[in-house]
């Protein structure tokens, strides 16, 4: 982790203690709103609770503004700690800084500290803006679900849920609502004339945004109305159904890129392991098409924008983990000149459990091994060429992770294996042939089920 960031977060330990020991400004500042199925949180780590229908009626700012929030802000100023933040909460009992102090430290919401102390029951309009409009995806990712995916949707109403010992993706469990007169999205763009101002980071979700016409409007909106100390961002499987999709998103970000019509863009794309292996874990993607489309990308357009590869640690993504690792440097040795465009990032699954890294024995250990080793070998704090330093002690402590496992591990062996044997019947796809390494696991696996 970069010196600058933790001394931000240092500084915003400083100003949140006067207030507070649970004081944390994302709870105002930040928002992520999942207007598929009506809800909402701060950041992401709190679980997502419901948007007031009727209230957003009259006024489109309770989309972020909500009761829940309001009564968690008035707890974080009195001292108290709100129970959905136990994220934080465990690491600063073991005497660590927390997302509550990196958040807070960060320019978008620290810049807002006296105004929010003012009048800390007010109703604010946040500067960070997370938001997926709907679920439309030519993807069925493992370990996705049909509220983020049409695609899984189609097949647990064709097919019914996955037969683990919960039965995965039930489809009673899931209400999305249509995509058509959603009312949360109605009151997003009911609101948004008075959200854009103040926008510092708007990152769009999915589903796919290709394959959502909001996200074009939201383009054609900066377009018309260019913002240059706005960070604009988009996660994307970088795979849509058609090439009409890509050229007019392509064209689009160009045009919003060359006319430096924002401060800067960047490019999420989620890629969890290396071609066939990736496929496999992201039902529905062309690696090639993908592979394709990030060169395209950084040629196409090259200035004022970023892309960072959003690797999901799981199970199954770690076998080709360095391989994956190496093209990436690649590419940073190709297209970051005058400053670094293309990052990764490696946040662990932690659901479904049966793809958590913890199942996996040591036998697995050299690959994380050769991944830390060739990262080691091609380390430098300042060379873009080159892998950073907090880089290198993430992809650590995601080993720890592996190595401590998880509790019942049988229990959830077992469910991985119900669920792939599934998958292979349904996809007509091949878990074995795709990855001959975990043949000895996978037995295993299988065992558990008897």
């Amino acid at each position: 982790m970069s010196s600058d960031y933790m001394d931000s977060a240092l500084e915003a330990k400083k100003k949140l203690d006067a207030v507070s020991p649970s004081m944390c400004l994302a709870k105002w500042m930040q928002t992520s709103l999942h207007l598929t199925t009506g809800k909402t949180n701060s950041c992401y780590h709190p679980p997502l609770h419901a948007i007031d229908r009727e209230k957003i009626a009259q006024d489109p700012s309770k989309l972020h503004n909500t009761d829940e929030k309001k009564t968690q802000r008035l707890q974080m100023i009195n001292g108290q700690r709100p129970d959905g933040c136990s994220y934080c909460w465990r690491l600063e009992d073991n005497n660590k800084l927390s997302d509550r102090h990196y958040r807070s430290g960060e320019e978008w919401a620290i810049a807002e500290y006296e105004n929010i102390l003012q009048n800390p029951q007010a109703d604010v309009v946040p500067t960070y803006v997370e938001v997926d409009f709907n679920n439309a995806c030519n993807f069925s990712c493992s370990y996705c679900s049909p509220q983020y995916s049409t695609a899984w949707a189609q097949e647990i109403e064709e097919h019914g849920a996955y037969p683990t010992s919960n039965p995965h993706n039930d489809p009673t469990h899931f209400k999305v609502l249509p995509q058509k007169n959603n009312p949360y999205v109605e009151a997003f763009w009911k609101w948004w004339p008075d959200l854009y101002p103040k926008l510092k980071h708007f990152r769009m979700t999915g589903g796919e945004p290709m394959m959502d016409k909001n996200t074009f409007k939201v383009f054609e909106y900066v377009i018309q109305n260019p913002k240059e100390d706005l960070h604009l961002n988009v996660t994307s499987n970088f795979c849509p159904p058609t090439q009409q999709l890509t050229d007019k998103y392509f064209s689009m970000v160009k045009q919003i890129c060359d006319g430096e019509l924002v401060e800067h863009f960047m490019q999420f794309v989620s890629l969890d392991a290396w071609d066939k292996k990736a496929q496999y874990i992201r039902n529905g993607m062309n690696f090639d098409t993908v592979w394709n489309n990030v060169n395209r990308y950084l040629t196409d357009i090259p200035g004022r924008n970023s892309l960072t590869f959003i690797i999901t640690l799981n199970n199954l993504s770690v076998s080709s983990l360095k391989t994956l690792l190496v093209h990436i440097l690649e590419l940073r040795s190709k297209y970051s000149k005058d400053y670094q465009r293309v990052w990764f990032d490696t946040p662990i699954l932690r659901q479904p459990i049966w793809q958590h890294i913890g199942l996996l024995d040591e036998s697995f250990n050299y690959y994380f091994e050769e991944a830390i080793e060739y990262m080691q070998q091609n380390q430098h704090d300042t060379h873009m060429s080159a892998f950073r330093d907090y880089e290198i002690e993430k992809l650590q402590r995601s080993y720890q992770v592996m190595r401590q496992g998880i509790d019942d591990k049988h229990l959830h062996m077992a469910d991985f294996w119900r669920f792939f044997r599934t998958h292979d019947a349904r996809r007509n796809t091949n878990l074995i042939e795709t990855f001959p390494e975990y043949r000895s696991w996978f037995s295993e696996c299988q065992q558990a089920t008897r």
